[in-house]
């Protein structure tokens, strides 16, 4: 009886300019069974991310020759890859600039290696199914989302949410996982004419966490990033 080849394994291009990052992650991902590839620079990343297809990137942004954000911006000119940033810069605006600019994700160094991990799976996990949900969608405990008939259950019990509600909601349903900013939020539910009027999300958000989650806020379904934004927790 044959049985079915394994999968290949996962590809990471790594660019970073710290020679001792670039050995540490190429050890613990290997360990992890990734293949891992280097560059030192952005302009060598951008060559070698043309010539060879990775699952993921992972991209400092204080690179010697081009800066992070244009080596994201000239990636996002032509794929999709997931992107995770990976950088001593830790301010919001520097979190912003990249999760604007199309980073999945945004991890600062020093970092744990298994939080880094499972930050590439969710990305990768995003990046197969291509943000595109299944119809009916488990979120946290008693919670059901039904994109199919725009239902929403908790506890088996309906939850009525106004369009703007069920909007916002059905936007990070299609992104768990992934930080969202103020911005992308309210560009994408309100509209680009909307996208600095932040009191707009902090009245929505609490209406979803107030019909959603526990009372005790110990299953909380939305992960604040001070600052930057939110992220639907995945299960």
């Amino acid at each position: 009886m044959s049985t079915a080849p394994p999968p290949p394994p996962l590809t990471a291009l790594v660019i970073d300019d710290e020679p001792q990052i670039r050995r540490l992650l190429t050890v613990a991902l290997e360990a992890n069974g990734y293949l891992i590839e280097t560059a030192a620079a952005g302009q060598d990343g951008l060559v070698r991310a043309a010539q060879q297809r990775h699952d993921i990137i992972l991209l400092d942004l204080g690179l010697p020759d081009l800066g992070g954000l244009e080596v994201l911006q000239r990636l996002r000119e032509w794929t999709q890859t997931p992107v995770v940033i990976l950088t001593v810069q830790d301010a919001e605006a520097d979190k912003i600039a990249a999760l604007d600019c199309g980073a999945d994700d945004y991890v600062t160094k020093p970092f744990k290696t298994g939080e880094l991990l499972a930050r590439m799976r969710a990305a990768l996990r995003r990046a197969h199914r291509g943000d595109a949900p299944e119809p009916v969608i488990q979120l946290g405990k008693g919670v059901v989302m039904n994109l199919s008939t725009r239902r929403v259950t908790r506890d088996g019990q309906p939850v009525k949410l106004t369009a703007t509600e069920y909007a916002l909601l059905r936007f990070f349903v299609q992104h768990a996982g992934k930080v969202l900013t103020h911005r992308q939020l309210l560009r994408e539910v309100w509209g680009p004419e909307h996208e600095m009027e932040s009191q707009y999300l902090r009245v929505y958000l609490a209406r979803l966490r107030e019909k959603l989650e526990p009372g005790d806020t110990t299953d909380s379904l939305f992960q604040t990033e001070p600052g930057v934004g939110y992220r639907l927790v995945e299960n």
